[in-house]
């Protein structure tokens, strides 16, 4: 039986994610109109986000510091590109206490100006080079249409900024960071997800050239989840970033970002959760365990506590659940909020020997030996749930994954279900336009495939690109 709080999500997709947020207590809406507020689990999912990619961030080299907030007005414009791209959505501050200010200040929609003047103060000589860094931060954007975790105003966010010598190391250095996301997006978040480089329609302001990660959702709607932008030389001219090269000549040195964002919480809920609430991957949830005992006896007493502390010995997080609400409420409780795994301890299953243990992924009881392997058997379970929760969201993604070789094919495959479709391009910029009059359809990105035709799906012209499209969030 389904929850009651929740729309089931063939009934009303948006609704089913709203009422599993506010289910399983993820965020709440603030007075702040386009903000929202991040509530315990919530919070608690970023910091695992924030752990596990910070510790991949620092494997590949790169060092966490901090910018300002604000971004005086001149600094802003120094690039054209980037203020012509954020000009909608960037909010002001022109006062300071009962002050008007002399120059407007930005509240940070990006940090690409702040780097680059810190840039110019800092680096003199090649050997100053690379400097990889990235900060954990807010970014504020002024979105017309706001949802929780996918459109905000206020953004919780990691923006990577690196300055290298050659245009070479900066292009590896975008092309590792796409590898970084992806691999973390699957291993972590087990969400399969495809990468290639946007079209120069899509591509970030300001860059050269932008690396995105994509990933579907259960409905076949498409999620920009990450992306990594090099930029060539053209915030160091634009802001006279200049270095002693190795032949001792002034040159500029090349730059790249690269970012996610709590967006990452979003896919995690439309590519896993079901009708019963949040769903979450042992590796990347808070708590992996739910403990309920069932009773109150000695026996179930002393198993609690044993578990809890082989729990603690392997480094696997839990909670206990021993409120006075019946067995049932409790099971209802730990399953809306996504928790791997539920171990229901009563007095009677232990007398055999045995624990049940249910599975949040497909809602299954398992029963187990109390055996001195009965740890390894909980750990062996988690790798399982973590695999196969991949595996599931793989399968969903291939079967609303398309191919198209003309126009009223897209047509077609979109009237009846979105999803990813494969198409080839011309690369004129309208033919693009002309695919997204199909229900919005949007180049996702382009990738170094076969081709599937030598015509562009739209105009039957000679193609130059294998496309993968889709309409998104």
């Amino acid at each position: 039986m389904k929850n009651e709080k929740i729309t089931a999500r063939e009934t009303d997709f948006g609704k089913w994610y709203t009422d599993v947020l506010k289910a399983a207590r993820l965020t709440d809406y603030s007075s702040v109109k386009g903000c929202t507020i991040l509530e315990p689990n919530g919070y608690a999912l970023w910091e695992m986000i924030e752990k596990n990619l910070d510790q991949m961030f620092k494997e590949t080299g790169h060092q966490n510091v901090y910018m300002p907030l604000l971004i005086p007005e001149n600094l802003l414009k120094k690039e054209g590109e980037l203020v012509e791209g954020f000009a909608p959505e960037v909010a002001w501050v022109t006062e300071g206490g009962n002050k008007k200010l002399e120059e407007r200040l930005c509240i940070r929609p990006t940090s690409e100006t702040l780097f680059s003047d810190y840039y110019a103060k800092v680096v003199k000589s090649y050997r100053d080079l690379p400097l990889k860094y990235n900060q954990w931060c807010n970014i504020m954007r002024w979105e017309k249409e706001t949802k929780p975790f996918l459109r905000s105003r206020e953004i919780l966010w990691q923006e990577g900024h690196t300055i290298h010598e050659t245009r070479e190391e900066a292009e590896q250095e975008a092309k590792q960071m796409l590898e970084v996301y992806e691999r973390f997006f699957k291993d972590y978040l087990a969400i399969p997800v495809i990468t290639g480089r946007k079209t120069e329609k899509e591509k970030f302001a300001g860059a050269e050239y932008t690396l995105t990660v994509e990933a579907l959702m259960q409905n076949g709607v498409a999620l920009q989840s990450a992306t990594s932008h090099f930029f060539g030389d053209k915030f160091a001219r634009a802001y006279d970033i200049t270095f002693k090269d190795r032949e001792n000549k002034e040159s500029y040195p090349y730059q790249t970002s690269w970012g996610s964002t709590t967006r990452m919480i979003g896919a995690l809920i439309m590519v896993h959760s079901d009708d019963f609430g949040l769903v979450l991957p042992p590796k990347i949830a808070p708590v992996k365990a739910c403990i309920i005992p069932i009773g109150d006896s000695s026996l179930v007493r002393e198993q609690v506590e044993k578990i809890k502390q082989e729990f603690k010995e392997r480094g696997i997080s839990y909670v206990v659940d021993d409120s006075e609400k019946s067995p049932g409420f409790r099971f209802a409780e730990a399953e809306v909020k996504g928790i791997p795994i539920r171990l229901e301890i009563g007095e009677r299953d232990l007398k055999e020997g045995k624990i049940t243990i249910a599975r949040r992924d497909t809602r299954e009881k398992l029963e187990y030996s109390l055996s001195s392997h009965f740890m390894d058997d909980v750990e062996e379970l988690l790798d399982t749930i973590q695999k196969d929760m991949y595996q599931k969201a793989k399968e969903n993604r291939d079967s609303k994954t398309f191919t198209a070789k003309n126009i009223s094919e897209v047509e077609e495959i979109l009237d009846k279900h979105p999803g990813f479709i494969h198409a080839m391009w011309c690369g004129d910029q309208a033919c693009e336009e002309k695919m997204k009059e199909i229900k919005g359809c949007k180049s996702r990105c382009i990738i170094e495939e076969n081709k599937i035709s030598d015509s562009c799906v739209v105009c039957g012209r000679d193609a130059k690109y294998h496309v993968i499209w889709g309409i998104q969030y």
